[in-house]
């Protein structure tokens, strides 16, 4: 697409959004803003071994999440989308070009993924396990449902524990690059707060087309730190 007729159709958009309100009113957005930036990784490449090889990490980040990042701003380009917080842009996501919704899609998935993983084992913070327990009876039938999501997924796409409009946490997966933040049909709105990518490029290395052993691995290296900090501050708005 053009440059002059997307940034024609940001104007467009920006004058469409409703009155009442957006689907992602009670998305978190950073306070302060300061530009769409790459994030560290946080650990080495190996820190996640056995579970996740080093191999795979570095060309996951290094080479997928990069190239979605540089190809988000490419798409995004002379537009106000660079000023414009991703929360707030999946807001309307459906206003915008496939480009923008799959690479900034791939750009801010893969940064939730990173961080909901750490190779310090934990236990479940008091606030996110009573969350759980909740709305899901168990934390062992959490997982179970969870991990169903995650293998049962068809092709490309994510495994997500969200917290919904109602207060309840739910489970639910997207295809491709899609979150639970995006106004798209046929995606329940959610605040992200677990994240597990299950395209192919994030495991084939390791475990071929076992995606079920993948998954299972998956709770060996959860950072619930990180998934309780999401739910208290997605609950405090």
């Amino acid at each position: 697409m053009e440059r002059r007729k997307f940034i024609t159709m940001l104007g467009t958009a920006a004058l469409t959004v409703p009155v009442m309100g957006t689907i992602a009113s009670c998305a978190p957005v950073p306070e302060k803003f300061e530009g769409h930036k790459f994030p560290e990784l946080g650990y080495d490449f190996n820190a996640l071994e056995p579970y996740i090889d080093a191999l795979t990490m570095e060309l996951h980040y290094t080479k997928h999440h990069k190239g979605y990042f540089n190809n988000f701003l490419t798409a995004t380009d002379g537009t106000e989308l660079l000023e414009t917080p991703m929360e707030k842009i999946f807001e309307n996501i459906n206003q915008y070009p496939a480009a923008v919704r799959n690479n900034g899609g791939g750009y801010y998935n893969h940064a939730l993924f990173w961080e909901n993983m750490t190779p310090s084992r934990q236990e479940i913070p008091a606030l996110l396990k009573q969350s759980i327990e909740k709305d899901f009876k168990s934390l062992d039938t959490f997982k179970e449902q969870f991990s169903t999501s995650a293998k049962t997924h068809f092709g490309s796409g994510w495994a997500w524990l969200a917290l919904g409009r109602d207060g309840k946490l739910f489970i639910t997966s997207t295809a491709n690059q899609d979150n639970p933040l995006m106004n798209i049909s046929g995606v329940n709105y959610g605040v992200p707060l677990l994240a597990l990518d299950v395209w192919e490029h994030a495991y084939y290395l390791k475990y071929q087309n076992k995606r079920a052993d993948y998954v299972d691995n998956f709770w060996n290296v959860i950072n619930w730190e990180t998934v309780n900090n999401r739910l208290t501050k997605a609950k405090n708005l």
